[in-house]
């Protein structure tokens, strides 16, 4: 990285921000009561809170959200007539899974490979340590140009909605003339990226029934409706021969425009066995970022350990739909849900249950913001240019902020390259990558407020 004074600043900051993202990661803030103590998330908040009193930001709050968690709001106020910018990560995070596959404790950053391996690592309390560093740095040269607003969500893994409930029920604390969401990231490992769109999500839980209690499968089998025969059938009119997701009613041959994505490097990001296929059709980035895509997260259903030769009267799967730009998630969740229902066979009895949803998000890739991402990260990263990509995942804030602020331009950055394996065992996060796009956000914020000034 070619060397400037801010550069110069972050790399000295680097060993600090390992020991705070250490600090971080520690807590095991996954916002599920059921799986973890709420005094992990509650002591994640209260560690951001305090980072932010720190730095010296104003009116700092940990926010009760309507959902049962806190999001960390501070305030920190720039020069006179400057514009504001928001800057978003989150500190709750994902279980970390089967821990016996990690090869570090998940909640210990653990440095190994020059990766940093942690559950958050990447997603996204990294991101939050990116904000810091960059707002550090402009401090130690001439300052923040900007009025700088902070908001760290207590519960996006969850898709609850906690935030997106509160910003709408007080839209004034929010405002901004920009938004960074460090909750993305690069599409390759050294390769500077902003996300243009995301695709929208909905969490369906299903349930059938078809008996008043399980049966001897000897003595009733054959004749008697098996539940858990039902939902396999309705599982499965969910995709084509070829594995694409088929809803009835719901488009699924958008083409993606712009930066593509080659199928060796997907089989390798994605750790795809040898001779297994891929499944869809169209490109990849068609598939990714501009189709739906349905996942079953989980089935209810007895394991093969202990199996008895029943017919099972109940059975229950909890359904991932992922709504792809331009489509809207309620009409989509319509389509899904009348969808189970004509395919449901045996005349079973079938309960749905919506538990979470999100809007498909797509930004304004033409705004003055992105001109002077573009120009920071040309800076960070010496001889690239700024990518844009999609993102097949969803971040449904992004949506509620772009409602409450339509005057608002919106970037998404972030840490979640495909080596970060977000969400999976060993999780990491490239010290080099936080290094480089921490200075990339310090520029940004010192371009912006040039532009804003011109």
């Amino acid at each position: 990285m070619s060397q400037n004074p801010i550069a110069e600043t972050i790399a000295s900051l680097m060993p600090r921000a390992q020991q705070e993202l250490t600090e971080l990661v520690a807590f095991q803030s996954v916002a599920d009561w059921a799986q973890f103590p709420r005094s992990e998330s509650e002591g994640a908040a209260n560690w951001v809170a305090d980072a932010l009193r720190a730095e010296g930001f104003q009116d700092v709050a940990l926010l009760d959200t309507p959902d049962g968690t806190q999001s960390v709001y501070g305030f920190l106020p720039g020069p006179e007539g400057a514009p504001t910018v928001l800057l978003y990560a989150h500190y709750d995070v994902q279980p970390p899974l089967d821990d016996a596959a990690w090869i570090s404790p998940a909640f210990e950053l653990t440095e190994r490979n020059g990766r940093w391996y942690g559950r958050g690592a990447a997603d996204c309390k990294g991101g939050f340590i990116m904000h810091l560093l960059a707002l550090r740095a402009l401090k130690a040269n001439d300052g923040v140009p900007v009025s700088v607003k902070v908001i760290v969500e207590g519960s996006e893994e969850q898709g609850t909605g906690g935030l997106q409930q509160y910003a709408e029920a007080h839209p004034e604390l929010l405002t901004a003339d920009t938004i960074v969401i460090g909750d993305a990231g690069n599409f390759r490992l050294g390769l500077p990226t902003v996300t243009a769109t995301l695709r929208g999500m909905t969490l369906i839980k299903v349930k059938i029934d078809t008996l008043g209690g399980n049966l001897h499968s000897g003595m009733f089998g054959g004749v008697a409706p098996d539940a858990l025969a039902a939902l396999i059938r309705v599982l499965d009119s969910l995709r084509a021969a070829d594995g694409s997701t088929t809803v009835d009613g719901l488009a699924s041959d958008a083409v993606w425009e712009g930066l593509q994505y080659p199928e060796a490097d997907f089989r390798a990001d994605a750790k795809v066995l040898d001779g297994v296929e891929l499944i869809g059709e169209g490109t990849i980035a068609d598939r990714l970022w501009a189709r739906p895509a349905v996942t079953v997260l989980g089935i209810d259903c007895p394991p093969v350990t202990g199996a008895t030769p029943s017919v099972h009267a109940s059975a229950g799967a909890l359904i991932s739909l992922r709504v792809p730009p331009g489509v809207d998630t309620a009409e989509a969740i319509k389509l899904l849900e009348a969808h189970l229902v004509a395919h449901t066979p045996w005349q079973a009895r079938l309960e749905l249950e919506v538990v979470g949803q999100g809007q498909p998000f797509q930004a304004d890739t033409d705004s003055p913001a992105y001109a002077s991402m573009a120009a920071a990260m040309q800076v960070a990263y010496p001889g690239q240019e700024m990518q844009v990509s999609g993102m097949g995942g969803s971040i449904p804030l992004c949506n509620t902020l772009t409602s409450l602020y339509p005057e608002a331009e919106m970037l998404l950055i972030g840490l979640s390259e495909p080596e970060a394996q977000i969400h999976a065992v060993n999780e990491s996060v490239s010290p080099e990558e936080l290094e480089r796009l921490s200075v990339a956000e310090a520029l940004f914020l010192v371009n912006y407020a040039e532009s804003k000034r011109a």
